[in-house]
């Protein structure tokens, strides 16, 4: 048997004379054209779109649409770009679309750099028209008086839990979740100058200074430690007192024009804020069951041996998993509580129903908060 040769490499593709660097450039020029030319189109139907929805009455913003088009855009992806950055482009381009349709009003916590505004870009796309609030109470205010069709607001951390503000907001707020983003938070230290020395006091929201602690006693341990509204506040103070610095965002930095001293900084490498996406149910219904769901709601039960526990029996008797579970004072004097929990599932489905209809029949004050697809 005669042996069969093997194939000659092939040399690399290198650029001739006629496909230098010139030539490439006006190949991204022409495409970039056809681009233009094509988003273009792309808007234009969406304005179509628009208009069919304003004579409906339905809702602009589709959250389970944008995953939809961004699902089955990336089913088509094939490369050489990463399926994470194609993502990001669409839902900037459902973004645009989106504002020529109707621009969403989206309240965030202010001023411009924070943490919940980075979560707000990431859900709905850098053409939606934010609002700044000084605290979450704005957001919740803004958002259930209609001046914001959504709030964007902080729910818990993967440090220090939950953020007992939000969850005491919700109880008596019209507004449900719809959805939520979950952020890896790397917290910077801010100042006017390049170096550690002469900071006397470093400002944070609360949360913020608690997760960077460790590194604070170490490398900082004489200077103050104050707490503000929002990180985003704290790096504008510093940008006006050279002794002070800032625990903030990199948005935060180039936005108040301030060095980074040192970078992330945070105890925990692996630091993640889960956001909530809020909107009053007419702004927007309980979304569609997806793959991934999460229901979250608030009970109180009588005060009686074996009451909490009589709560898990459901939840357990259905197989729905319980995967947050967080008390709060009710602030009525009797030393009572509500129990605000996370189950997975929609509320849809018949298991996730039947168990919270049996819980229900248990409780004192029951509330659903929301039934929304889980970030990844």
């Amino acid at each position: 048997m005669s042996e069969i040769p093997s194939p000659t490499p092939k040399p690399p593709i290198t650029p001739t004379n006629d496909a230098g660097l010139g030539s490439l450039r006006d190949q991204i020029d022409a495409i970039d054209q056809q681009l233009l030319r094509l988003l273009n189109q792309r808007a234009q139907v969406a304005e179509q779109v628009g208009a069919v929805k304003r004579a409906e009455g339905t809702p602009f913003f589709r959250p389970d649409r944008v995953a939809q088009v961004i699902r089955k855009i990336e089913n088509a992806n094939q490369g050489p770009l990463l399926n994470a950055h194609v993502a990001s482009i669409w839902r900037e381009i459902m973004s645009a679309c989106l504002a020529l349709e109707a621009p969403q009003r989206v309240a965030v916590l202010g001023p411009q750099g924070t943490f919940c505004e980075q979560a707000a870009i990431e859900y709905f796309g850098s053409a939606a028209n934010l609002i700044h609030c000084a605290s979450f109470d704005e957001v919740f205010h803004a958002t259930a008086a209609g001046t914001a069709q959504y709030g964007v607001v902080g729910m818990e951390n993967s440090t220090e839990g939950v953020v007992t503000r939000s969850l005491d907001l919700f109880l008596r707020s019209p507004v449900h979740v719809v959805g939520e983003v979950s952020l890896l938070v790397r917290h910077n230290l801010l100042r006017q100058s390049a170096h550690l020395d002469g900071i006397e006091v470093v400002l944070a929201h609360p949360q913020a200074l608690a997760q960077c602690q460790n590194w604070l006693s170490e490398h900082l341990p004489q200077a103050e430690r104050r707490a503000v509204g929002s990180n985003a506040e704290g790096a504008r103070l510093a940008a006006e007192n050279p002794h002070w610095a800032a625990l903030a965002s990199e948005r935060a930095a180039a936005q108040f024009g301030l060095h980074i001293v040192a970078h992330a900084i945070q105890d925990e490498a692996y630091n993640r804020t889960r956001f909530a996406i809020i909107c009053l149910p007419q702004t927007l219904a309980t979304p569609p069951a997806s793959t991934r769901d999460c229901t979250s709601l608030v009970v109180s039960v009588p005060n009686r041996p074996g009451a909490v526990h009589d709560l898990l029996v459901p939840l357990k008797a259905h197989g729905v998993s319980m995967t947050r579970f967080e008390s709060r004072p009710a602030k009525s004097g009797q030393w009572e509580y509500y129990f605000y929990i996370d189950v997975q599932g929609h509320i849809s489905q018949p298991h996730v129903a039947a168990a919270l209809a049996q819980l229900q029949s248990l409780c004192a004050f029951y509330k659903v908060l929301g039934s929304y697809p889980v970030s990844d």
